[in-house]
């Protein structure tokens, strides 16, 4: 007899057939999933690696970037904004300056006041010499007095005469130095015993010699400021004459000037000058912590609008009083510009990660 395909047998194997079928399906459907699952995670991986796109705030307006932050974004990152208003100023010439030790002056002063003194002396003696002189000569006459003492009066009287050539020519050449050393301002104070001399020597006043950069010429102004490197106190000081040598370390024409004794200055010292020349002009303070210095050039960021800032270049000729800033024309910047004061480098930062991004997309 043959098999029967119906029998328990021929179940088993369909049964066995089922099952060798069913497992291979639910290995595929598993190979599958995790295909996909892996391909899933790999594209959260590689999203969570990669940097977090920053949406772009600059624009371009006629070729030039214009960086957009809101309020938030502005609070963030510590932008602050005034209105500069314009003030008047004048151009001003940059120049050094040396307070001048007045040793010399002090020493040439007392030799002059002593000379002074000394021809005031021969005067006098020669004035009584004189007069003995000439009474022996009237008693000479009437045979009252001796020649011999009429001889002794006259030789006193030629000694004294001696003595008061001696005392003017000494008195002359002190004279001379004083004009030559000092000029004719200052050594004809000494010479006429004025306030001035005084002041300085007593240092109630300081003098300040102030050089100019060679090739550059002008007319001293009656004031001007200087102040000690990194702009600390700032002193105006006031014109007194033309220097009489100028300073070897620079070479170019030199002032005097006058500061006042209370304005910390120190004989020795080096200082920076400012000398005003021209006509007033309106311009506008930008403070220091306004100013980004980018490619060697100054600049400040303006808004242009509610959320617009717009980076411009402003000139660094005129240095402001205080605070590290500059006096800016009015011509180099709009009307009442609303000026970042504070924030800046914020804004220079957004302007180059712009670029950075624009420039990663193009490369894609």
């Amino acid at each position: 007899m043959g098999g029967d395909e119906s029998g328990p047998k021929g179940w088993r194997q369909v049964v066995r057939i089922l099952l060798v079928l069913t497992l291979a399906g639910g290995i595929g459907l598993l190979a599958t999933w995790g295909f996909i699952a892996g391909r899933g995670q790999a594209a959260r991986e590689a999203d969570r690696d990669s940097p977090a796109q920053v949406p772009l705030r600059v624009n371009l307006d006629e070729g030039e970037p214009v960086v957009i932050l809101d309020a938030d974004a502005r609070d963030r990152s510590g932008v602050e904004v005034i209105t500069a208003e314009p003030i008047r100023y004048q151009d001003r010439v940059r120049a050094y300056g040396t307070v001048i030790d007045l040793d010399d002056l002090t020493t040439l002063h007392n030799k002059y006041v002593t000379a002074v003194a000394q021809l005031q002396s021969a005067r006098a003696k020669l004035a009584a010499s004189k007069a003995a002189f000439e009474r022996a000569q009237e008693l000479l006459k009437s045979r009252a007095m001796a020649l011999a003492q009429v001889q002794t009066a006259e030789a006193a009287f030629g000694v004294d005469q001696a003595d008061l050539a001696v005392a003017e020519a000494q008195l002359k050449t002190l004279k001379a130095t004083a004009f030559e050393e000092w000029g004719t301002v200052i050594g004809k104070a000494l010479v006429d015993g004025e306030a001035t001399v005084a002041r300085l020597i007593e240092r109630d006043a300081f003098l300040v010699q102030i050089t100019l950069q060679p090739g550059v010429s002008i007319d001293p102004p009656q004031t001007a400021t200087v102040w000690l490197s990194g702009g600390v106190m700032p002193t105006e000081v006031r014109f007194l004459s033309v220097a009489t040598q100028a300073d070897p370390k620079i070479q170019g024409f030199s002032f005097f000037y006058m500061a006042s004794g209370e304005s910390h200055l120190l004989p020795g010292m080096s200082v920076l000058a400012a000398l005003p020349v021209g006509a007033p002009l309106d311009g506008i303070t930008v403070p220091g912590s306004a100013i980004v210095w980018w490619a060697g050039r100054a600049w400040v960021y303006l808004r242009t609008g509610a959320d617009a800032f717009k980076r411009r270049p402003i000139p660094t000729d005129i240095p402001a009083d205080e605070g590290g800033g500059f006096v800016v024309p009015v011509a180099a910047l709009p009307s009442s510009p609303a000026i970042v004061t504070q924030g800046g480098q914020a804004l220079l930062s957004e302007e180059f990660r712009s670029q950075i991004q624009v420039g990663g997309n193009d490369l894609k």
